[in-house]
C-alpha cells in the first residue's frame, strides 16, 4: 500500500492542513493500494509563499548551476526507472513493458531534451543598442493529467527549472504516485528549498486556488478542454500567463495513393496506445471512399491484436482505462454511436471477455460514421476509432478541420511531397506524416480548444520566459 499522506513544501515532507484521504485505486482490479490526503487553499498558500521565497535566489542561479542540477537529476531518475514504470502502472494500468519503455522512458527523455537546449540557450541578444533579455516569469502553477503522469510533469518541471522558475505541481488526484516518485527524485539530485513544492488536491479546489493566487506567475495546464477554460477563468482576474495542453479528435487522412493496409494497420495500432488516452490519438480514420470497405475490413482484423488483460503479466498489451469515470463515459459514448446510426464493427459495450473486474474496455472500430456524430466529435479519450469515408481530398481536408479541435492530424501517402501539401492545409499544430513518432525536441501543442501555449524542447523552456527590453544598453550596434 502507498501511504502519500504528505505534501512536499520548502524543502520538506508534511502534514497538509488538508485532512481529507482520497483512496488510490488499481484500475485493473478497482482495490484501493494507497491514499492521499487532499490539499486545501492554505496548503496551496504555503507551498506559493516557499516558491516565492526561493525564486528570489533561484532566478540569480548560472547556466551551469542548472546543467549540473540537470545531470544530478538524470542520473537519479536513471537509477529508478524500473520504481518508476511500476509505480505508473499500478496507478493508470499501463502495462510494465510500455510502462516502462515509453511512459517512464519520457520523463528521462524530457530531462534529456532541454538540458540539451539549456547548454546553447541564448538568454540574451543585442539588437542595435538594445539588450533583450529572457527572464524566468516567476512562480509556475503546474497543473499535470493522469493519461501520461510523469511525462507531463518532466516536461514542464524541466522546462520550468531551466527558465529559473520555481514550480508547485498539482499532479492528478488519480494518478499521484509518480509524482512523490519523482518528487524523491528531485529530493536526492539536491533541488534547493522551496524550489520545487508538491500539493495532492482536487482541480475544483487545489487547481482553483492554483489558478487565481495572486502570488503564481503562470499557470501550465493539461487536461481536458472543459477544466483548461475553467482554469483560465480562474486566472484571467490577476492576468497571469496560461498556457493550455487540452483534448483533441485528431484526424487520420489515408490518401489515395498510400499503402492502405500499412497505413490502416498503422493507425488503428496508434489509437489503441494507451488504451487510446492520448490528446493526440489518431481517432478520426478518413479514408478513400472506393477503398473504404477493404479499410474497414483491415481495420476489424487489427483491433483483434491488442492483448488486454493484467497490465503486470507477460504479453498483455493493452492494460485498462485509468478510472471509473472515464470507464462509465466511455461506456455512454459507444451507446450513443450505436443510437445515432453507426456501425459496429469490431469491439462494443461492456468488458473484453473474461475481465470481470477492472476498467477494461474492448477495442472498438465504429464504421459508416458521420463527421457530425456525436463519436465524430467528442473527445472519446479510450481505444475507439471511427471510420469515415471521404471522396476526394477537398472533402477530407475540410472534414479533418471541421472541429473544435487542433492538436495532432496524420497524412499517409506514398508520395511524401503529397502528404506535405495536405499536412500544410491542416489546422493543427503538430502532423505526422506516414507513421512518423513524436519528436521529443519538437513543439507540442494545437490549435483551436486544444490549447495555447508549447510544450517539450526549446518552445517549452521558451514558455516560461519574460522578455525584457533594456534601451540604451551600449552603442548602436555593439
Amino acid at each position: 500500500m502507498y501511504d502519500l499522506r504528505k505534501f512536499f513544501i520548502d524543502g520538506a515532507w508534511v502534514v497538509p492542513a488538508g485532512r481529507r484521504e482520497h483512496p488510490l485505486i488499481d484500475p485493473a482490479t478497482e482495490t484501493a493500494i494507497g491514499k492521499i490526503l487532499l490539499g486545501t487553499p492554505e496548503d496551496v498558500d504555503a507551498a506559493v509563499r516557499a516558491g516565492r521565497t526561493a525564486f528570489a535566489t533561484w532566478q540569480q542561479t548560472t547556466r551551469e548551476e542548472r546543467i549540473e542540477l540537470f545531470e544530478r537529476i538524470i542520473e537519479a531518475y536513471r537509477a529508478r526507472t524500473q520504481e518508476m514504470a511500476a509505480a505508473i502502472s499500478d496507478e493508470m494500468g499501463a502495462p510494465m513493458r510500455f510502462a516502462l519503455r515509453a511512459q517512464a522512458a519520457s520523463g528521462l527523455g524530457h530531462f534529456g531534451a532541454v538540458l540539451a537546449v539549456l547548454k546553447d540557450f541564448e538568454f540574451e541578444e543585442s539588437i542595435g543598442s538594445t539588450l533583450i533579455r529572457r527572464e524566468p516569469i516567476g512562480v509556475c502553477g503546474l497543473i499535470t493529467p493522469w493519461n501520461w503522469p510523469i511525462n507531463q510533469i518532466s516536461c514542464k518541471v524541466a522546462a520550468a527549472l531551466a527558465a529559473g522558475c520555481t514550480i508547485v505541481l498539482k499532479p492528478s488526484e488519480i494518478a499521484p504516485i509518480s509524482a512523490h516518485l519523482f518528487t524523491e527524485i528531485l529530493v536526492e539530485a539536491g533541488v534547493p528549498k522551496g524550489v520545487f513544492n508538491l500539493i495532492d488536491g482536487e482541480g475544483t479546489t487545489v487547481g482553483a486556488a492554483i489558478s487565481r493566487h495572486p502570488d503564481i506567475d503562470m499557470v501550465s495546464f493539461t487536461g481536458s478542454t472543459r477544466a483548461g477554460v475553467q482554469v483560465a477563468k480562474a486566472a484571467a482576474d490577476t492576468v497571469k500567463r496560461v498556457s493550455q495542453e487540452l483534448g483533441g479528435k485528431s484526424a487520420n487522412i489515408i490518401l489515395e495513393d498510400a499503402d492502405l493496409d500499412a497505413a490502416v494497420k498503422d493507425g488503428v495500432r496508434a489509437m489503441m496506445v494507451n488504451t487510446g488516452q492520448s490528446c493526440n490519438a489518431p481517432s478520426r480514420m478518413l479514408v478513400p471512399a472506393r477503398v473504404y470497405d477493404k479499410a474497414v475490413a483491415i481495420a476489424k482484423a487489427a483491433a483483434g491484436q491488442p492483448v488486454i488483460g493484467n497490465p503486470k503479466a507477460d504479453g498483455t498489451t493493452m492494460g485498462p482505462v485509468s478510472n471509473r469515470r472515464q470507464f462509465e463515459k466511455i461506456q455512454c459514448l459507444l451507446q450513443q454511436g450505436l443510437d445515432e446510426g453507426a456501425t459496429l464493427v469490431a469491439g462494443g459495450l461492456g468488458r473484453p471477455e473474461g475481465l470481470e473486474k477492472g476498467y477494461f474496455v474492448k477495442p472498438t472500430i465504429f464504421a459508416d460514421v458521420r463527421n457530425d456524430m456525436t463519436i465524430a466529435r467528442e473527445e472519446i479519450f479510450g481505444p475507439v476509432l471511427v471510420m469515415i469515408p471521404y471522396q476526394d481530398e477537398e472533402e477530407a481536408v475540410r472534414m479533418a478541420n471541421d472541429t473544435i479541435y487542433g492538436l495532432s492530424g496524420y497524412v499517409y501517402s506514398g508520395d511524401r511531397e503529397h502528404a506535405r501539401r495536405i499536412a500544410r492545409r491542416l489546422r493543427v499544430g503538430m502532423v505526422h506524416l506516414n507513421g512518423a513518432p513524436t519528436d521529443i525536441d519538437a513543439p507540442f501543442g494545437g490549435y483551436k480548444q486544444s490549447g495555447n501555449g508549447r510544450e517539450w524542447g526549446r518552445e517549452g523552456l521558451q514558455e516560461f520566459l519574460e522578455i525584457k527590453a533594456i534601451m540604451g544598453y551600449s552603442d548602436t550596434g555593439g
